[in-house]
């Protein structure tokens, strides 16, 4: 029985099998993130899957320099759309915040409100109801005589109000009108006993 003769020296080694694990995972972790990244809310789940894939795509494309990998082409598209997909979600994130401080300057900014009532009617009453900063409050006027004005400050994003003015009984003509940052609303005239005017403005 003959001993099984060494390895020669110049036998050559088997190759290793490519390592394209990384820039796989990678292409598709950010395909999935830069399909996600533009959808209002679910793009939440975007940021981790771009930044992951980014991360796997830039392995997979040192690898593949090294040799140790073959899919160079396919890590060098995930890397293309890890960025695309950051580069998404980082606008979402600024779009978001505009739209937030654009509400919130709604909501602070202030206007005036301008009540205005005529007429000749006589023991006219005057009905007025006013939205600011969320809140409603209502008011009843009885005056001397016409004309009326009211004028008031007001915020918030949904922000004006209504005013209703109703003749006596001897009746006659009243008049309203409502205005916004010197902008008129609405207005209306009633002739006769008890006729109302009615006016709203936001």
């Amino acid at each position: 029985m003959t001993a099984p003769y060494p390895p020669s020296a110049h036998q050559e080694l088997a190759p290793s099998q490519p390592k394209n694990g990384l820039g796989t995972a990678g292409f598709v972790t950010g395909l999935i993130g830069l399909v996600f990244s533009p959808i209002p809310v679910i793009g939440l789940v975007a940021w981790p899957l771009v930044i992951v894939g980014l991360v796997l795509s830039i392995l997979g494309v040192s690898r593949a320099a090294k040799g140790r990998a073959t899919n160079k082409g396919l890590s060098i598209t995930g890397v293309v759309l890890s960025a695309v997909g950051l580069v998404v979600c980082v606008v979402w994130v600024l779009v978001i915040n505009k739209a937030v401080d654009d509400v919130q300057n709604a909501d602070n900014a202030e206007s005036t409100l301008v009540y205005e009532v005529g007429g000749n009617a006589k023991g006219a009453t005057v009905n007025y109801s006013t939205l600011d900063q969320g809140n409603t409050s209502s008011n009843e006027e009885q005056p001397a005589a016409l004309p009326w004005k009211k004028e008031l400050k007001i915020k918030g994003i949904v922000k004006g109000g209504t005013v209703s003015v109703t003749a006596g009984e001897a009746g006659g003509t009243v008049t309203c009108k409502v205005t916004i940052d010197g902008q008129v609303k609405k207005t209306a005239t009633a002739t006769g006993p008890f006729a109302t005017a009615s006016c709203e403005g936001f």
